[in-house]
């Protein structure tokens, strides 16, 4: 079985131009020729006979086929108290199902030169299949026991279990994943879900039983509350009746299904304050700026997505420009908008060198404010092309179109979504950039979290007068061991 971990950076690497390529005219926007649209097959909709939806899209340059069931509820709808639920249930998913045991579920997929995954995100889970074409029959029914039929091993539970606190023991010593979390916590708080780790915390790590697992999954699990995503190479035709044969005679149990509550408003944040959490001798420091943003249903997102490329959302953005190349603080500097179904997190980040952390932290502050004002017609161009000619790379395997489609459903997104992207980014104007940076961008009213040296990093922080200063202690962020 993999292992499962958190990844905790992810390296960017730079390829430069030859020597002797004449340097481009930077004196003008880079010209865009026809704007790059995305046509996808039609997305073919089925359901099966017990009313399970299935979405198809055929596509036959190569024999194989990824099959996703998705599930619309995730870490997002934890009940209050059991923090965690969702990210454990549905990693267990595969570790035993059926008749067979991890070890067999793992050997028969391996068999089959197939991949099978489960998992949770904020606002779904999901099991997804990748096999051949020629294989997805003999594929399916393993999908469908993982899927239909766990056991939550009570054993599986207490090997799981150690690896998750032995994971939170240490991302205490990783300043980057202590600064996430606590960035989380400052803003949303501790009884708001998006305030505590996907995993939960140790605490109701440590609680969690086989009971609690199949309670949740039981609520959630059911053919009304999902959809079967299926792309490859196939045609409606033949691939339903293999679903109808693993996926059709899934009822749901008795008892309604657990709604989705909405969540609480996170804390209201009219003043700027500063967060800071000890990291003895660190060489460097985390910075995290940041505020509660929109969901991803706001009518505002192509302009998002064009602003914050401005911003931080490329190499060549404000962010990165200035204190990685000017300033050579950090080795990269950017910025997120986290949409979800709920509000998610608006996040700019950066490590920066520990002596020069109050310098990055003004020169973060330049930035976020400078985005409010009007951005010159090179910047407006360069990120809408950048936005639309990186647009159909995200579309180039099966498993990737999949996991557009997931979105498409999770987000309640049009069916024509995809295909009228670039030209709702090219559609965007320096006004409506404008706009939005001055709608979500409120430096005044942001939370600065910084994981260092604090007895190096302090003074000077202090000094800049961006607003309070708090320290927070480890057990502050991740709660108590």
């Amino acid at each position: 079985m993999k292992l499962r971990y958190i990844a905790l950076a992810i390296s960017l690497a730079v390829a430069g131009l030859a020597a002797q390529t004449p340097a481009p005219d930077r004196s003008k926007p880079p010209a865009l020729g026809p704007a790059p649209q995305v046509k996808l097959p039609a997305i073919q909709k089925r359901r099966l006979s017990n009313g399970l939806p299935v979405w198809i899209v055929e596509t036959h340059k190569v024999p194989v086929v990824q099959a996703n069931l998705v599930v619309l509820t995730g870490s997002a709808d934890d009940p209050t108290g059991k923090y965690g639920v969702a990210s454990l249930a549905d990693a267990m998913l595969q570790d035993g199902a059926g008749s067979r045991s991890s070890l067999e579920i793992a050997d028969a997929v391996d068999f089959l030169g197939a991949d099978l995954t489960t998992g949770s995100a904020i606002d779904s889970a999901a099991v997804r299949l990748h096999a051949t074409a020629a294989k997805l029959a003999d594929a399916l029914p393993i999908m469908a026991d993982v899927s239909l039929r766990p056991t939550f091993p009570k054993d599986e539970l207490e090997r799981i279990r150690q690896q998750r606190l032995t994971s939170l023991v240490r991302a205490r010593d990783d300043p980057d994943t202590t600064a996430q979390l606590a960035f989380a916590r400052v803003v949303f708080g501790t009884a708001h879900r998006f305030g505590t780790a996907t995993m939960g915390t140790a605490e109701t790590i440590k609680a969690f039983t086989t009971d609690d697992l199949r309670s949740y999954y039981t609520a959630t699990f059911r053919p009304e509350n999902a959809t079967l995503i299926v792309v490859g190479d196939v045609t409606p035709d033949k691939v339903t009746p293999l679903l109808e044969a693993s996926f059709g005679k899934w009822k749901a149990p008795a008892g309604a299904p657990t709604p989705r509550v909405k969540p609480p408003a996170p804390p209201a944040r009219s003043t700027r304050g500063i967060f800071i959490v000890d990291k003895q001798g660190a060489a460097q420091s985390q910075i995290r700026i940041g505020a509660v943003g929109v969901a991803r249903s706001t009518p505002d997102y192509f302009p998002i997505v064009v602003m914050n490329t401005v911003l931080g959302g490329s190499y060549s953005s404000k962010l990165n420009m200035n204190l990685r190349e000017k300033h050579g603080y950090t080795y990269g500097a950017n910025s997120t908008f986290d949409m979800r179904v709920a509000e998610g997190p608006f996040v700019a980040t950066a490590g920066v060198q520990t002596d020069k952390t109050a310098d990055a932290l003004k020169e973060f502050f330049n930035e976020l404010n400078a985005i409010r004002e009007p951005v010159s017609a090179e910047e407006l161009t360069r990120a809408k092309n950048y936005v639309s000619l990186r647009f159909p790379e995200r579309f180039e395997t099966s498993g990737d179109i999949s996991a557009r489609l997931e979105d498409l459903l999770v987000y309640h997104l049009p069916d024509d979504y995809f295909s009228t992207y670039v030209r709702n980014i090219q559609a965007v104007t320096a006004a409506d950039v404008q706009r939005v940076a001055q709608k979500y961008i409120q430096p005044d009213r942001m939370a600065v979290v910084v994981v260092g040296d604090q007895k190096v990093i302090e003074p000077a922080i202090r000094a800049l007068g961006l607003g309070s200063v708090t320290v927070m202690t480890t057990d502050e962020v991740f709660g108590p061991r």
